[in-house]
């Protein structure tokens, strides 16, 4: 594989993990941009490794009787993504937060191994349905389910100006 086409495929799953980033970055979520970024480097970073195996271990330049599976690594991606992301994933009293995170963590390490395998309309076309899920989508999502602490809702406060769960108010 040419060296320029190897480092072409790194910085732009770099890149496009880092726009999936920068909208939950902008949301302050625990997992943003670095967090992205890096998921998408590293799954491109596998599966190129992935691919090199294959190169390398051509028929003639093998060891004899190895073989290869690119697809092996490319599976323990996907495992070892929904282990992050299971990470992500807080229970706060009776609300589950972080699941849109977990989510969008599992959809960056797919364009990092999109952009590994060479197929960049495909990451690019992902990256795009994926900000107009988290963009677009979120006062749609609001609309259809208005309780506060949901999709982003603030929850209101009581009278006394405490929060609504009973924590201490937030420094002004």
């Amino acid at each position: 594989m040419d060296s320029l086409v190897l480092i072409g495929r790194l910085v732009l799953a770099t890149l496009l993990g880092g726009v999936l980033g920068m909208e939950r970055e902008a949301r302050n979520q625990a997992a943003g941009l670095r967090t992205h970024t890096l998921v998408a480097l590293g799954s491109c970073c596998f599966t190129l490794s992935s691919v090199y195996t294959e190169w390398v271990l051509q028929p003639g330049k093998s060891p004899d009787g190895s073989e290869t599976d690119i697809s092996r690594i490319a599976s323990q991606i996907v495992v070892g993504i929904g282990f992050l992301g299971a990470g992500v994933i807080l229970r706060e009293g009776g609300a589950v937060k972080g699941l849109t995170t977990a989510a969008n963590l599992w959809v960056t390490a797919a364009v990092g191994l999109a952009c590994g395998l060479g197929m960049y309309l495909a990451a690019g076309v992902t990256v795009g349905l994926a900000l107009l899920s988290l963009v677009v989508l979120r006062p749609v999502a609001r609309a259809l389910t208005p309780q506060p602490g949901r999709h982003g809702h603030r929850k209101q406060e009581e009278e006394d100006g405490a929060p609504a769960n009973g924590e201490e108010p937030r420094p002004k």
